[in-house]
C-alpha cells in the first residue's frame, strides 16, 4: 500500500482525498518512481474544478471523463528515484534519479508507473527533488515558447505574467540566449524577477505596458491578460506575439494578423519531450537556470497547497514534498 491524493470529482480542492491505496506495479515498458517531490499548477487547479477553455473543454471532458474523473490521481510534474523498471526498458536502471511529466498518471502520490515514451531525465546534479520537479511544465512551456518566437540575442522581450513556474523559466532562458528582458506581474514579485535576470520589471497594477509606448521584438503573455490589439501595436515590425494562454478568438485574431501583417502570433501548444530536458538540464548544470519556489506543503496537505495557487497567490513555483519514512 502507498499514499495519494485521491480525486475523484470535480470541484473545489476540499474534495481531494489523503487515502491509502494499492502500490502500483510497473508493466514492460514502464518505470516504477519512488516520488520525492510534485508541484500544484494553476493548470492542475483548472483541472480539478474543470474550468477550460470553452474550445477545449468537450473534448478534455471526454478524455478525462464526463460525470467525474476516470484519472483518479493529479499531478502533471514530479521528481523522484527509480525503484524498479519493465523487462523492456532500456533507458534507465533502479536508482536512477529522474524529474518526469506524469500527464494524469498520478504525481501526488508515494509512487507512480510511468511509460517511458513520456517525457523524462536524469536529474540535474546541482539540482534537489524538490527543485528538479519544477522542470517538466513551467521548463518545457517556457523553451517552447521561447523557441517558437524564435529568440534572438539583443532582442527586447516582454513577458506578461512573468512570476509563475513558466515565466520565471522563461525570463531565464531568454537571458541564456542574450536578450534584454522585460517582466510584467504584480508588485510582490518583482524583486524575485530582477534577482533571476530581468533587465526591466513592470507592476501591472501601476502600468499597462501596452500603452507607456515602449516596443518589443517578442511579447510572450503566459497569462492570456494583455490586450490582443495593443499588443500588436506594441511590437516591432516583423514582431512575435505568442499567446501562452490561447482563446479561440484570440487564436481566430492571430492567424488573420499573421496572414496580413508583417507581424507573426503564435498560440501553439507545449508537447514535452526527453530531448527538451536534457537541454534544460545542460543549462540548469551550467548555471543559467535555477527553479524559484514559493512555499512548500507535505502531500497531506495537498489540498492547502490548491487553495493557494487557485487564489493566485504563487511566486514561481509550489512544490508538494512526499515523505516515505511515516
Amino acid at each position: 500500500m502507498m499514499k495519494a491524493i485521491v480525486w475523484t470529482t470535480y470541484g473545489p480542492p476540499d474534495l481531494l482525498q489523503y487515502k491509502d491505496i494499492q502500490k502500483p506495479t510497473p508493466k514492460d515498458n514502464e518505470v516504477l518512481i519512488k516520488i520525492h517531490a510534485a508541484t500544484v499548477t494553476a493548470g492542475d487547479c483548472e483541472l480539478r474544478r474543470f474550468d477550460l477553455a470553452p474550445w477545449i473543454w468537450l473534448p478534455v471532458r471526454i478524455y478525462i471523463g464526463i460525470i467525474k474523473p476516470r484519472f483518479k490521481i493529479l499531478g502533471q510534474e514530479l521528481a523522484g528515484e527509480i525503484e524498479a523498471v519493465g523487462k523492456n526498458v532500456t533507458r534507465f536502471k533502479k536508482g536512477d534519479p529522474i524529474f518526469a511529466e506524469s500527464f494524469f498518471r498520478g504525481a501526488y502520490a508515494q509512487y507512480t508507473c510511468l511509460p517511458t515514451t513520456l517525457a523524462m531525465a536524469i536529474k540535474p546534479s546541482n539540482m534537489t527533488y524538490d527543485e528538479a520537479a519544477t522542470i517538466p511544465t513551467g521548463g518545457s512551456n517556457a523553451l517552447h515558447f521561447i523557441r517558437k518566437a524564435n529568440v534572438n540575442a539583443e532582442e527586447r522581450i516582454l513577458i506578461n505574467g512573468a512570476g509563475g513556474s513558466i515565466g520565471t523559466y522563461a525570463t531565464q532562458i531568454a537571458k541564456s540566449l542574450g536578450a534584454h528582458v522585460t517582466c510584467v506581474d504584480s508588485a510582490i514579485k518583482l524583486k524575485m524577477l530582477s534577482s533571476i535576470g530581468a533587465d526591466e520589471v513592470i507592476d501591472y497594477t501601476k502600468e499597462d505596458f501596452t500603452k507607456n509606448g515602449q516596443t518589443y521584438d517578442v511579447i510572450i503573455d503566459v497569462v492570456g491578460t494583455s490586450s490582443f490589439s495593443r499588443s500588436i501595436k506594441s511590437l516591432h515590425q516583423n514582431g512575435r506575439y505568442v499567446l501562452g494562454n490561447p482563446r479561440f478568438w484570440g487564436m481566430v485574431r492571430g492567424l488573420w494578423t499573421s496572414m496580413t501583417t508583417n507581424k507573426k502570433v503564435i498560440s501553439a501548444l507545449a508537447k514535452a519531450t526527453s530531448e527538451d530536458f536534457v537541454y534544460l538540464t545542460e543549462l540548469i548544470e551550467a548555471g543559467q537556470l535555477k527553479s524559484v519556489i514559493d512555499k512548500r506543503y507535505p502531500l497531506a496537505k495537498t489540498h492547502e497547497a490548491h487553495n493557494y495557487v487557485e487564489k493566485g497567490y504563487k511566486t514561481g513555483n509550489v512544490v508538494i514534498t512526499i515523505d516515505h519514512e511515516s
